[in-house]
């Protein structure tokens, strides 16, 4: 390696020099060992011969200044989902906040897979999080911080999502959940709309005269637009929710002229006084799906309504329960007996 580089001391520690396209480098081979420092030079000079070189700055990338650049991709492209995000890099923190990023390995991350199972998160949970993992290290690798990144395999999903609320198990729950939440919960069980785009919505969406709400495409997960028309319950909800109308908030559900936050805990304790087991908020938008389909509205209609763009989304959230599929062998038996009653047909030519 003579002419490639050099090693020196500075105190105990030893350094070594290198060049790289007419720069030199130096860098700490954090060590007092003569031999490491060549090992850690023979290695930077092999990195610069093959045109992978990155230096001691890969080295130093680690989890937390992959998660604050994946912030800053979801800030500067306004990307709705921040929230969730900030949610999964909260669980993988816990895991690999001290890591650096080259100490992240494939193996590391089933471990990790294996962890969250064994908290009983859900494959769709774990998977965001995986996601929001994978995307940090695309964005090293596109920034050129780093060379390589873990292969990172996705969990199978079942995404045949068997939640859903039945009208009797809807109304005690509203009934246990506090005041400022009746309405708004309400809203979501009748209109199907995701909790995001409720705590979004804005007066400015309103028309009471018209008797209809426009969904900006800007608050919605797909970025369409769409018409709920008020009626019945969901018009006295708004005009309920307009006569507490606050100057100073612009959002039509709100507490104390805030918009709805966080209310986990709320829910929760809801679900355990009325004795339901774990409901789901989203459940209230499949239930919604639901409702439409069993009340004859159209499939067609019913996606417009609640904002589903495919069929294969719908599909999964039109669930069939036990009890539809009681009603549909009792309709098929009702119609095999008013099928015997048809007198049959002799052929010609029979001698009974």
């Amino acid at each position: 390696m003579r002419g490639m580089g050099r090693i020196f001391k500075r105190g105990s520690v030893y350094w070594i020099a290198y060049s790289y396209r007419n720069k030199e480098y130096r860098e700490s081979s954090q060590s007092e060992s003569e031999n490491q420092a060549r090992k850690l030079l023979k290695k930077r000079i092999g990195e610069a011969g093959t045109g992978q070189f990155l230096g001691p700055n890969e080295e130093r990338v680690t989890f937390e200044d992959m998660a604050d650049a994946l912030l800053t991709d979801y800030e500067i492209n306004k990307l709705r989902s921040i929230r969730s995000l900030k949610l999964s890099i909260k669980h993988l923190k816990a895991r690999f906040g001290l890591e650096r990023a080259i100490d992240i390995t494939t193996d590391k991350i089933k471990k990790y897979i294996a962890d969250r199972q064994r908290e009983e998160a859900a494959n769709g949970s774990i998977n965001r999080e995986l996601a929001a993992l994978k995307r940090m290290f695309k964005l090293a690798l596109e920034s050129g911080r780093l060379r390589f990144a873990p292969y990172i395999q996705l969990l199978e999903e079942n995404n045949a999502r068997q939640g859903f609320v039945d009208h009797g198990v809807f109304l005690a729950l509203r009934d246990r959940l506090p005041e400022y939440l009746k309405d708004p919960i309400t809203f979501l069980y009748l209109s199907g709309w995701r909790l995001g785009e409720m705590r979004a919505l804005e007066w400015r969406d309103v028309d009471l005269a018209g008797k209809i709400v426009r969904l900006r495409p800007a608050i919605s997960k797909n970025k369409d637009g769409r018409v709920l028309p008020l009626s019945g319950e969901l018009l006295e909800i708004v005009e309920r929710a307009n006569d507490k109308r606050r100057l100073d908030c612009l959002n039509v559900f709100h507490l104390a002229g805030q918009p709805v936050g966080d209310f986990k805990r709320s829910w929760a304790t809801a679900c355990k006084a009325a004795g339901v087991g774990k409901v789901l908020v989203h459940d209230l938008r499949r239930t919604a799906v639901r409702n439409m389909v069993r009340a004859g509205i159209p499939d067609r209609v019913a996606m417009t309504l609640s904002g589903h763009k495919t069929r294969s989304v719908f599909d999964r959230y039109n669930i069939v329960s036990e009890t539809d599929l009681a009603r549909a062998t009792e309709r098929l038996q009702t119609h095999l007996r008013e099928q015997s009653k048809i007198p049959r047909v002799k052929t010609l030519g029979s001698h009974d």
